[in-house]
């Protein structure tokens, strides 16, 4: 009698803009990952525009994982706002929407994440592709939490590479700096899958065309991701005819952590800084190497590329 295969239990937090819709896609195919949940917060949209494109995209996929909504403004800061330049006003590169067949739960997402990690210790992976203001909020109300946390794959910072919001910060850590060096601070176990290796993530137009036209989703990731990659032609000369796979590449390690080199150092966030605020400082002096957060820094690109096609429904 063949034994039944344990998947790893997941929360996936989400702020559903583009790239998180195929995060989204690629959770919810995985062979690997149970998905307990999915909460949202603010950050490529508000936080009501977020919530309804994750709710969107579930019902495009058939999935009736509950959603949860959480933040809707950074812990100490006034809201930076959206990014319709990336992800249009809808959040989704204006791509036409199916109404949305349901409602979030009633819970707030920090108390359905510290419900989840209290009921399940030690066994959870939180999977953060957004502004890390959810997860600092559960664990600033139960500090003890960290402890009880498997491990947080994180979409997020730049170790040693370029910034995307300014030279030096990336959107996700940015958008809510507090929050993220709250996290980093718990001692909860984390990998980083920073700008380092989503920018070699590549989803190119041609990708698209081999989306299987029958997905009900096909049409609206199709749309949404041309769009996307027409804002990263106007505004990165060196990028043409591709856009990178930030939250998909941070699903598919908490699924199968091999596709990324990994190395450890402790990490801190500058929040007060004039020119450096919301950047992942990364300390890499003799001595420091080895503890802190595993910081993602080569990628296996062809592999990743190979399952993700897979899983999204490319032929």
């Amino acid at each position: 009698m063949a034994l039944s295969k344990t998947l790893r239990p997941v929360i996936l937090d989400v702020d559903t803009g583009i790239d998180d819709a195929w995060a989204l896609v690629y959770a919810a195919h995985s062979p690997n990952l149970e998905l307990l949940g999915v909460t949202t917060v603010f950050g490529n949209a508000d936080l009501e525009t977020t919530t309804r494109n994750t709710l969107c995209m579930l019902d495009l996929l058939g999935a009736n994982t509950p959603v949860y909504q959480g933040a809707d403004r950074p812990l100490l800061r006034e809201w930076a706002g959206p990014v319709p330049r990336y992800h249009g006003d809808n959040g989704l590169g204006n791509a036409t929407l199916p109404p949305v067949s349901r409602q979030a739960e009633s819970q707030h997402a920090a108390q359905f994440i510290r419900e989840q990690v209290r009921s399940r210790a030690g066994q959870i992976t939180l999977v953060t592709v957004a502004r890390l203001t959810n997860l600092a909020r559960a664990l600033l109300y139960e500090p003890g939490l960290a402890a009880l946390i498997d491990r947080v794959v994180m979409m997020g910072g730049a170790a040693f590479c370029a910034g995307n919001v300014t030279a030096v910060a990336e959107a996700n850590i940015w958008g809510d700096p507090e929050a993220a060096d709250i996290v980093f601070r718990s001692g909860v176990p984390i990998t980083m899958v920073g700008l380092d290796v989503t920018m070699q993530a590549r989803l190119r137009r041609e990708d698209l065309n081999r989306l299987d036209p029958a997905l009900p989703y096909a049409k609206v990731l199709q749309d949404a991701s041309e769009y996307y990659i027409r804002a990263y032609e106007q505004d990165s000369p060196g990028i043409h005819g591709w856009c990178p796979l930030h939250d998909p590449l941070a699903v598919a390690v908490a699924d199968d952590p091999s596709l990324v080199g990994t190395e450890t150092f402790p990490v801190r966030v500058e929040t007060q800084g004039q020119r450096t605020d919301g950047m992942t400082i990364v300390d890499r002096r003799d001595g420091c190497a080895g503890t802190g957060a595993e910081v993602a820094l080569t990628l296996d690109i062809e592999r990743f590329l190979s399952v993700f096609r897979a899983r999204v429904g490319m032929h």
